[in-house]
């Protein structure tokens, strides 16, 4: 199979939802958004940690964009460790943008001019998540992570990612999948 076909085993539009096990501070406890998967290596946005001192107000203003106060005011999240210089957005329709991936059909991923000015101004999609950053796999490194029982998947709700308060979403991810995140193991194991 060529990398450009299609990847049976895509968890594209699914939840990554980090098991007890993973301390790596990057990871522990969050829910990751999957954007693409392929043969080549897989890039998702973790949709419950927010940085703790700046909102999207420091975005626009790095990129001299005006803002009104009630986005400006909203919570920038931390996407993930790699390119931590670059800006995500997460976002549902509409999908009209310059440089628009369509993940799902509720969510798509932009980083274009276009769609930041329209959000500065409140014009923007109606939901979005404005991320720095990006979680990011090299070819095989995410199948040998969930082999060794450092995550869970399942597929991804719009209501997890845009409406779920951003503490609870690791919760309710679990949860969607029967399981009480209360009683899930910090150490792995292979029947």
């Amino acid at each position: 199979m060529s990398a450009e076909q299609p990847y049976e085993s895509s968890l594209r539009g699914h939840f990554l939802i980090a098991m007890p096990s993973l301390t790596d501070p990057n990871f522990n406890q969050t829910v990751t958004f999957m954007i693409e998967h392929t043969l080549d290596g897989a890039m998702g946005l973790v949709i419950n940690r927010t940085h703790p001192e700046l909102s999207m107000g420091a975005v626009f203003k790095e990129m001299e964009l005006e803002s009104v106060s009630e986005v400006a005011s909203l919570p920038l999240y931390l996407g993930g460790p790699v390119h931590t210089g670059r800006v995500f957005i997460l976002h549902g329709p509409p999908f009209q943008w310059d440089v628009c991936r369509q993940v799902t059909p509720w969510a798509a991923l932009s980083n274009s001019k276009d769609i930041l000015e329209n959000i500065a101004q409140g014009t923007g999609p109606g939901s979005f998540i404005l991320a720095v950053g990006c979680a990011g796999w090299g070819p095989g490194q995410l199948e040998a992570e969930i082999m060794a029982n450092s995550w869970l998947t399942c597929p991804a709700t719009e209501a997890i990612v845009f409406e779920a308060p951003v503490e609870k979403r690791w919760d309710l991810a679990a949860r969607q999948m029967g399981i009480d995140p209360a009683r899930l193991a910090d150490t792995a194991g292979h029947a």
